[in-house]
């Protein structure tokens, strides 16, 4: 398109009529806003609740922690079991990306990783009964689980997440 030409007439560039045609018609964006150096704003720009971040923060470390076990059990496969360490070095190595995965998703505000890590928490917790005779490992995965369980299910977390339903009553009109 081209445009016609101004003669004179066209606001210059340290005109205030030329500000108010060249402004932006859409809402700001994510991108034009200052990052957050806390980390604690999404990228739409909605708050992070703390028992969000720490959900997530356990969540990821968990992943971290299943990546090692991974990486330490194809270190250590044999000629005698080599089917069994590989084929359990790839369920931890898919597991623990997985677990990564969604505490990145839970970090980004997305309701779907909310349910796998939920589901990962229960088999903490379920692994540490089975680990029960020893109790330091035993205890880390309840703790760990148990504080991961209390952020995802925390008030705050579901709001933010658009999973709690409104507090406020309904107005009932069926005629």
């Amino acid at each position: 398109m081209s445009r016609a030409p101004c003669y004179g007439r066209c606001p210059g560039p340290g005109d205030p009529r030329r500000a108010t045609r060249t402004r932006r018609l859409v809402s700001p964006s994510v991108d034009d806003a200052a990052p957050d150096p806390t980390g604690q704003t999404a990228p739409d720009g909605q708050n992070r609740p703390a028992p969000l971040v720490v959900a997530a923060s356990i969540g990821a470390l968990e992943g971290l922690a299943l990546l090692l076990l991974a990486a330490l059990e194809a270190a250590s496969v044999d000629s005698e079991r080599l089917s069994l360490g590989i084929s359990t070095a790839v369920f931890f190595a898919l597991t623990g990306g997985a677990v990564l995965g969604c505490s990145w998703g839970l970090l980004r505000l997305s309701g779907w990783a909310r349910g796998p890590l939920l589901l990962a928490q229960l088999i903490a917790l379920g692994l540490a009964w089975n680990l029960k005779d020893a109790p330091l490992v035993a205890l880390v995965l309840v703790g760990s689980a148990l504080v991961a369980l209390a952020g995802m299910l925390h008030p705050d977390t579901m709001r933010a997440l658009g999973t709690l339903p409104d507090d406020r009553p309904q107005d009932d009109h069926r005629g």
